[in-house]
């Protein structure tokens, strides 16, 4: 019997994951693939892997179901196929401001066909690259692109030149706006579907709530984007502008917290895991923010929404933060964050067993199970098998673990490890 596992009767996908977040031993470490936006698979890798299950015929097309980092649709027969215990509550709109609906034909550069949504952008430019516009209106500027035989897409900075005297934080929160019927009437049918139509975790991402995610801050969704836009201006801003950005936080959590209470009207406890942060925080090597930085401008406004959330609530908290983030992880807990991912164990700090040791039992590691800047895409089948199993060991030794690869499983990772990756989690994909 290996450690946080024993050996009761097989349980639902739903009641495994609960388990996981209470830190209770499980029959099986439970596994997510396409949870989360941060836990998926890039279209082309889905595709393949349907295909090789014998799920589809070849050609036959996946639908992006993220078109920013061009994931692929995680559908119910995959979930099945390969036993995973999450699934996804989608938002009623992409990161281009966008629904996915009325999908289309396409093929990506490698080849792959796919469905992507009505308003994607599917005729190239002279030089053979992609863009994308802001909630599909082409009249305006592109606000991404993708390169000519590339796999994602990039942001377009659309910056207006800054004028110290006019700065407005109303201006960075021109996004964050109240759900409208319609979008609750989006989330209440989905949680509805997914609750009762499946045994499985529901996890969410919630809108409105990520403190200065990098993704979002040059608002490919937003037609014409004011105030700070430019990545390495926003970045700056949060030693100079340090006020300016406190606003815009304080502001935005307002905005949120007014969502999440028409949220839960909504779906109520339907739903059992919440994205509500995906603001990275570290790079490979280092932090982006010091350790008093992160307590005085980010962790506050953390901890207003965590604490709403578990006063009102059963909702378990998700912190996404890649890199080196050991040192701000204490920060995470006391901010009431129940979950971290992608548990970067490549990064410096990261070291499997040291993070179980010092943070086990205190916070859930959603992530971690093989790394995919190295072994899942360059090494052997071997190397992956052995991997999952030293992760599965050490993660798994204070339960409080959910699989996933460390972030999204990205495009060109051979089928094969992936293949390994799962027959070291005893599913048959033979």
């Amino acid at each position: 019997m290996s450690h946080g596992v024993n050996s009761q009767a097989p349980i639902s996908g739903r009641e495994r994951v609960l388990r996981a977040l209470r830190y209770e031993p499980v029959d099986r470490i439970p596994v997510d693939l396409g949870g989360t936006v941060t836990s998926g698979a890039q279209v082309s890798v889905v595709a393949n892997l349907r295909q090789v299950l014998g799920l589809d015929k070849p050609g036959e097309p996946v639908k992006v179901n993220e078109p920013y980092q061009m994931l692929g649709e995680v559908a119910a027969d995959l979930l099945e196929a390969l036993e995973i215990d999450v699934v996804n509550l989608p938002g009623p709109k992409n990161h281009f401001g966008f629904s996915n609906s009325h999908f289309k034909p396409w093929r990506t550069f490698d080849g792959t066909h796919v469905l992507v949504p009505g308003s994607f952008n599917t005729e190239p430019e002279s030089d053979g690259s992609i863009l994308q516009y802001p909630q599909g209106d082409k009249s305006l500027p592109a606000s991404a692109k993708m390169p000519k035989g590339g796999f994602y897409f990039d942001a377009i900075i659309r910056q207006h030149p800054i004028d110290e005297t006019k700065l407005d934080p109303a201006d960075n929160l021109e996004e964050f706006t109240l759900l409208t019927d319609e979008d609750l009437t989006f989330y209440e049918r989905h949680a509805n579907e997914l609750f009762h139509h499946t045994d499985l975790a529901v996890a969410m991402g919630l809108p409105n709530s990520g403190l200065g995610d990098i993704a979002h801050v040059p608002a490919p969704g937003l037609k014409n984007p004011k105030g700070i836009r430019d990545i390495e201006e926003w970045y700056i801003s949060t030693v100079t502008r340090r006020d300016y950005i406190k606003e815009v936080f304080a502001g935005q959590v307002d905005i949120a917290i007014q969502n999440f209470e028409m949220l839960y009207q909504a779906v109520g406890d339907k739903v059992h895991v919440v994205f509500v942060d995906g603001t990275d925080l570290a790079a490979q090597n280092t932090l982006f923010c010091s350790l008093d930085g992160y307590r005085e401008l980010y962790q506050p406004y953390s901890k207003k929404l965590n604490d709403w959330i578990h006063a009102h609530t059963k909702w378990k908290t998700m912190k996404h933060c890649c890199g080196g983030c050991e040192p701000l992880i204490e920060g995470f807990i006391e901010a009431g964050f129940d979950i971290l991912n992608p548990v970067q164990t490549s990064a410096k700090g990261m070291d499997p067993e040291r993070l179980v040791e010092k943070y086990g039992g205190r916070i859930v590691f959603w992530g971690g199970g093989v790394d995919t800047q190295k072994t899942l895409p360059f090494g052997t089948p071997q190397d992956v098998r052995d991997e999952v199993a030293e992760r599965l060991r050490i993660f798994g030794a204070k339960n409080g673990f959910v699989f996933n690869p460390v972030h999204n499983i990205q495009c060109n990772t051979p089928i094969e490890n992936i293949l390994a990756m799962f027959e070291a989690l005893g599913r048959d994909v033979s």
